[in-house]
């Protein structure tokens, strides 16, 4: 399957286990030697404009992804297992 991620930036993710709206996808996790995509990245919500809550992603394997549609990304699979910690970014 060829998707590129222009096709796939800013679509919104549902999860079909329970139909939980996740977010929209950011970025992709892409296998160098392939170029096949491994995972999509979707920020969990903040609280604040983005300025302060939640410092995690949910990094959501390829194999999860049951279907994808014009404007959403339909996903299976149990969200705990999905939800990663961003790394931390030094600003000074």
């Amino acid at each position: 399957m060829g998707n590129r991620f222009s096709t796939l930036k800013c679509k919104e993710v549902v999860n079909v286990c329970d139909g939980a709206r996740l977010g929209f996808v950011s970025d992709v996790e892409v296998d160098v030697c392939s170029g096949c995509i491994l995972a999509i990245i979707v920020p969990c919500k903040c609280k604040c404009f983005g300025l302060i809550g939640s410092r995690e992603d949910f990094v959501i394997p390829w194999r999860c992804i049951k279907r994808i549609g014009d404007d959403i990304i339909l996903v299976e699979g149990d969200l705990n297992s999905f939800c990663l910690p961003r790394p931390k970014r030094d600003f000074f």
